[in-house]
């Protein structure tokens, strides 16, 4: 289905029934599954054949929804897990163990700088946190000899700062290290890192892959484009005594990330989505493409509001022709970019509570990118754990307030706000 657009893509790719089967992926809402021999199993646990036998490993619902968002992103495979978090986590220490550096961009979401900071730390990964504007010069400098990969977010969330992916992946590979970002703001319908040279992509399915708040999910997609046999990664390229002395680079080739991550991460760590969740994914990934055209409408005409009205000190997002990311939206994100905006409100953080306490149709909700439109003021929820010079660095402000404008009536959307901004 490789010359399908990407639209067809979101509806039929993952599963193909075949004569008499269910048209819609079924749930296989099953721990394990039966075989006729010992052998049989032996092959499947040898990665000789292709089967199941294990749902913490994988599972038929999910291998379709891995299949169909591996297409989706462009890469040879995929792996689900049970949360956004449990990707990040999975697709940073498959490579990276204690002893090991990495670099990241200073304005990823926060529950991911704290995974980064503290719990990876703990686990004896360090990590730099660096800025993304900075120069390739700049950036350069904070490459060591045991630095394993960079990580980055194509669009910011919430500070919406769009990622250079070229210079960074550019940066990465003359260094004979991968590039991995998050992916999930964009989607694939309006960004496919792997065309600009990313090497790994990840994304919170929870957001607008699922679209509508009821799942909780994360995934790992593998390019199958980076050289892990380069001396840098051992665990991809030397015996794994924990999988029958398998190599990976040699066994599996272009899939080696992501089998070490199923065979090895996923069975220890068991950070596995239910089937029942995989199935609600592949709901939404079938509108995906319609919903985002509609996310992004509808956000630049709140943007365009907002930037005109009194009682807004600053609006950023970056379909707006004055956003200092424009020119970079237009070359990585030329469909748009997403339906999260942020901006200010005259009298700081406490005229800011008073706009979302008076919302009617906008929820306050500690969520973002799906089908209702919500509000949310970071600096006390989702980055409260962030230093005052850590939210400085994640582009974070007291009087910023992160608006998901979701795919209701744009009237509507821009009424409630006008009625919340004249209660101020």
């Amino acid at each position: 289905m490789n010359n399908y657009h990407i639209e067809t893509k979101c509806i039929q790719e993952g599963y193909q029934p075949k004569n008499g089967e269910p048209r819609v992926v079924p749930i296989a809402q099953s721990t394990t599954y039966k075989y006729d021999s010992s052998e049989t199993v032996g092959k499947l646990f040898d990665l000789a054949e292709e089967g199941f036998f294990y749902t913490r490993l994988a599972n038929p619902t999910v291998d379709a929804v891995e299949k169909k968002i591996a297409a989706l992103e462009g890469g040879i495979g995929a792996m689900c897990t049970s949360s956004g978090q449990a990707a990040t986590y999975i697709a940073v220490t498959n490579i990276c163990s204690a002893g090991d550096h990495m670099i990241s961009a200073s304005t990823i979401y926060g529950g991911t700088m704290n995974l980064f900071a503290v719990t990876m730390k703990k686990l004896g990964i360090d990590v730099t946190f660096v800025d993304p504007d900075s120069s390739m010069e700049e950036l350069q400098k904070e490459i060591r000899d045991n630095t394993k990969l960079i990580f980055a977010e194509t669009i910011a969330n919430p500070a919406l700062v769009i990622l250079d992916i070229e210079k960074f992946a550019t940066l990465a590979h003359n260094n004979g290290i991968p590039l991995i970002i998050d992916n999930t703001f964009a989607t694939p319908i309006n960004c496919r890192p792997f065309e600009y040279g990313a090497d790994i992509v990840i994304h919170s399915t929870s957001k607008y892959m699922d679209g509508h708040a009821v799942s909780l999910g994360g995934v790992i997609v593998d390019s199958g484009n980076f050289n892990w046999d380069n001396g840098k990664f051992p665990g991809l390229s030397t015996p794994d005594p924990s999988y029958h002395g398998m190599v990976y680079t040699e066994a599996c080739g272009r899939a080696a990330y992501i089998t070490k991550a199923r065979v090895q991460l996923m069975r220890d760590i068991g950070a596995t989505p239910s089937p029942n969740n995989a199935f609600l994914l592949n709901l939404g990934l079938e509108t995906l493409h319609l919903r985002m055209e509609r996310h992004c409408s509808n956000a630049q005409k709140v943007a365009e509001y907002l930037e005109k009205h009194e009682k807004i000190t600053w609006v950023n997002y970056p379909g707006l022709k004055n956003n200092k990311y424009y020119d970079l939206a237009n070359k990585y994100l030329p469909k748009g970019s997403c339906g999260v905006i942020s901006f200010g409100v005259k009298g700081g953080r406490e005229a800011a509570m008073k706009f979302m306490d008076n919302l009617k149709l906008a929820a306050i909700v500690v969520h973002v990118a799906d089908a209702r439109t919500s509000a949310l003021h970071p600096a006390s929820t989702t980055h409260r754990q962030l230093s005052d010079q850590q939210l400085v660095e994640a582009g974070i402000t007291p009087d910023l307030i992160r608006m998901s404008i979701g795919i209701e009536n744009i009237d509507d959307i821009i009424g409630d706000i006008k009625q919340s901004l004249a209660s101020l």
